[in-house]
């Protein structure tokens, strides 16, 4: 069955994943799911991933990080939808739990974190928030 929101599925996969304590997931690859990862991955959600070239599209492959035994990400939701896009200024790019947490924003200069597209001054989509 083909999926809609392919990025709600890549961040479904993760939470999933999360709490059957699987080490790694496996999920079609895109370079929006690239560049999610990559700022998982800088701001410590995640252990690593990687691209393998098996298909045509690919296949992106997230390795999950524990602390203690518990999954580091509390929290990931998606907050816009194919239905619903949810845009924001610099200034209305939503906090967090005041900071602790993160959002990612597709802006005009790339996918980056709601800090910084504060600190460049842009807004965009809110694509998702991780806590």
């Amino acid at each position: 069955m083909p999926v809609t929101d392919t990025i709600g599925d890549f961040l479904t996969r993760i939470r999933n994943g999360q709490q059957a304590k699987h080490k790694t997931v496996d999920c079609p690859s895109s370079k929006m799911k690239v560049a999610i990862a990559s700022i998982m991955k800088e701001q410590g959600y995640i252990s690593d991933f990687e691209k393998v070239n098996d298909s045509v599209q690919g296949t992106l492959r997230v390795k999950l990080r524990y602390y203690q035994g518990q999954p580091v990400i509390r929290e990931i939701k998606r907050i816009s939808r194919p239905g619903i896009r949810k845009y924001s200024s610099a200034e209305e790019l939503p906090k967090v739990y005041n900071g602790l947490g993160i959002a990612i924003v597709s802006t005009s200069k790339g996918v980056m974190t709601d800090k910084q597209a504060r600190h460049e001054n842009v807004g965009g989509e809110v694509i998702c928030t991780i806590w």
